[in-house]
């Protein structure tokens, strides 16, 4: 296969010399995907932008090459790298959200790159962006080209960039986090479709992620970069299979994975190093376990070892005896945690939440939105029950309707026994220290305006808890020691922290007020795989120390497989599976559960054949007659058109709501 990109000693940096891109030196065949690996902040997505020439006011490149079928990039005048953009090379960015323009309909932002790099125009535009949307998925074309980005789903959003990205051709594909914020199954679809592209064009993919799972479900070759540099490079299989760089061993031990038996993941202590406090000689020193002098006083050398590379003092000599070293790891820590106990802490009966539709000048109400209808769940002292579906099924209303935040429409919410549906505010206070919510963004929730201090004793003050005010900064400190911070932090603001601290605090605050549940609504989703180890390892630590339960929301079924004894699987407002996390998990009943794990990337690559979902998750406005689920069951039966199917009981206490087990014990 030709050479369609090759990148050497590429560097970028800062006016003031602050170096963002160090060195960087990867090739890039035709059909390959080469992933770009790390945490957030070490250089993945400026070295793409690198690669465009798009890069921010400030950042300048300094030395190196781009060569893209030959042509040397970084030598082209700027009229000739806006032929090159959207052409020879395109980008699909992070967040779709931001990068389509919204006062612009989706075919006139294709028909911009069409007409640039197509030169096409009148009727064969509008055929060439009715066949784009179909190649990408988009059910009914000529319709959603006439709509404004607000009016599509996110994973349709996601499509339309996949198209404008191949509307004009591109010999090199760059897909920056592309499938970050998107649930498993559209994830999936996203994912394949690139690789379709792939294999009926020759395209080659400079793929960026986080994900392991995707690394492994789709990449050729494999480059891991830390603090600007990369630090390790190698094809998937051998990535895989023996990971060279501390670095890179951490990033898979950190993996949440229901084989560890409980034990703590190995989260990576500390940061990736800022620009301007680079350590002097290897970057990763500071959180590497395994350093020693030469690696805080020299930076290591790249060492190619048998067509892979490793940026490691291990590997600068006597190689051989080092790898056997790097290949032994530590057994993990036994469960020691006490059985937890099965009272009944949480129970919840029917609950339904619709929102009214109103139209018209009077605001008349002409319909529902049944976001909620009709979850049922227990949670015993001490369990963690998952709550799992895609994005828009309901799983964040109902969380906030049994905290009473979002008022229920009808049903019973018993906590410790007391009915908290119909209390008064002043009742409902005297319950509300028991139940806290830990929400998805700690950044949105927490007031940017205030001290970690304030935040913390705003709850506290409020619910009268810790006494007077000496006290509650003796219990902030304890706290905050607790959630692995340092009782200094306590003066500083919430834009001073990491994403992962910030998560910590945000679990601090819920904390101050001891309570005996916690509802965490996607508290990892935004997180690093490292500093998703480092939260749910506190998570699991508090649950085993102070015996708290927690309702986890997710749609990360790894994190509920790791964490969760029980789970329940959520489709359009209604719970369709529940039962223990490693029955449901392991022997998938429903055709919704079995379509939602076989689309998760696994590392090991012991996913499930992938099934593939119709269409997008129906209105809650307008559920469809019968099973909620139909329209897009691969399973269909005529009687799934006519009821809702009751629950069924199967063995080892697993239920399911469908009529594929209407043979079996119901209730």
């Amino acid at each position: 296969m030709s050479e369609v990109l090759s990148v050497e000693s590429l560097v970028a940096q800062l006016r003031n010399g602050a170096v963002i891109v160090d060195g960087i030196s990867f090739a890039i065949r035709q059909s390959e995907t080469f992933a770009l690996l790390g945490e957030s902040g070490c250089g993945k997505s400026m070295t793409a932008l690198s690669l465009l020439r798009l890069m921010p006011d400030g950042v300048a490149l300094t030395s190196g090459s781009v060569r893209l079928q030959g042509d040397e990039l970084l030598h082209l005048t700027e009229a000739e790298m806006c032929r090159v953009r959207g052409g020879c090379m395109a980008m699909i960015f992070q967040e779709p959200g931001l990068s389509l323009n919204p006062v612009l309909t989706v075919g006139q932002q294709i028909g911009e790159v069409l007409a640039l790099h197509d030169r096409l125009a009148g009727t064969a535009v509008q055929a060439r962006i009715v066949e784009l949307l179909q190649q990408v998925g988009i059910p009914d074309p000529e319709r959603r080209a006439g709509e404004y980005p607000f009016q599509l789903s996110g994973g349709m959003k996601q499509r339309v960039m996949v198209a404008m990205a191949l509307a004009g051709e591109p010999q090199l594909l760059i897909a920056d986090e592309p499938t970050t914020a998107l649930d498993v199954t559209i994830q999936a679809q996203v994912l394949q479709l690139l690789r379709d592209t792939q294999a009926s064009s020759g395209m080659a993919i400079l793929l960026i992620t986080h994900d392991l799972g995707v690394v492994a479900e789709m990449a050729h070759q494999v480059a891991v970069m830390y603090a600007g540099q990369i630090v390790e490079r190698a094809s998937r299989p051998q990535l895989f299979s023996q990971p060279l760089h501390p670095y890179t061993q951490k990033l898979f031990a950190a993996l949440p994975d229901a084989r560890r038996d409980g034990a703590p993941l190995e989260a990576i202590p500390g940061s990736v190093p800022a620009l301007n406090a680079m350590p002097t000689g290897c970057r990763f020193a500071p959180r590497c376990d395994r350093a020693w002098e030469l690696c805080r006083a020299e930076a290591p050398e790249w060492t190619e070892l048998e067509g892979r590379g490793v940026r490691c003092h291990l590997y600068s000599e006597s190689v051989v005896d080092h790898l056997q070293s790097l290949a032994e790891k530590s057994a993990p820590a036994p469960n020691d945690s006490p059985p937890a106990s099965r009272d009944e802490l949480l129970h919840v009966r029917n609950l339904k939440v619709h929102f009214p539709i109103r139209q018209g000048i009077l605001q008349r109400t002409v319909g529902h939105v049944r976001a909620v209808d009709g979850v049922s769940l227990e949670i015993a002292t001490g369990r963690t029950l998952a709550l799992v579906g895609e994005s828009g099924c309901g799983k964040t209303t109902a969380g906030k309707a049994m905290l009473q935040l979002t008022a229920p429409t009808a049903g019973t919410v018993r906590f410790c026994g007391n009915e908290l549906i119909g209390l008064s505010a002043q009742k409902l206070r005297e319950h509300r220290a028991g139940m806290q919510m830990v929400f998805q963004d700690p950044y949105a929730s927490l007031n940017p305006r205030m001290r970690v201090a304030e935040i913390l004793d705003e709850g506290m003050a409020a619910l009268g808890v810790g006494g007077d005010g000496a006290s509650r900064q003796g219990l902030m400190d304890a706290l905050l020691e607790k959630v692995g911070l340092s009782a200094a932090a306590k003066w500083r603001y919430p834009h001073e922290f990491s994403g992962g601290q910030r998560q910590r605090i945000a679990i601090a605050r819920a904390l101050a007020v001891n309570p005996k549940l916690l509802i965490c609504d996607e508290p990892t989703s935004a997180l690093d795989v490292s500093v998703q180890a480092q939260i749910l390892n506190l998570l699991k630590s508090l649950q085993q120390e102070l015996g708290l339960s927690y309702l986890f929301i997710t749609h990360n079924l790894a994190v509920v497989e790791y964490l969760a004894h029980d789970v329940c699987v959520m489709y359009l407002g209604r719970i369709v599976e529940r039962g223990a996390t490693a029955k449901v998990l392991g022997s998938p009943r429903h055709p919704y559960t079995q379509a939602l794990l076989s689309a998760v990337p696994r590392v090991d690559g012991s996913g499930r054949e992938f099934v593939h979902l119709i269409g997008e998750m129906p209105s809650p406005a307008n559920p469809p007659h019968g099973c909620h689920f139909h329209p897009r069951c691969p399973q269909v039966m005529p009687l799934c058109r006519e009821r809702y199917p009751d629950e069924t009981v199967l063995d080892g206490g697993q239920r399911v709501h469908c009529h594929l087990y209407a043979g079996s014990l119901s209730r």
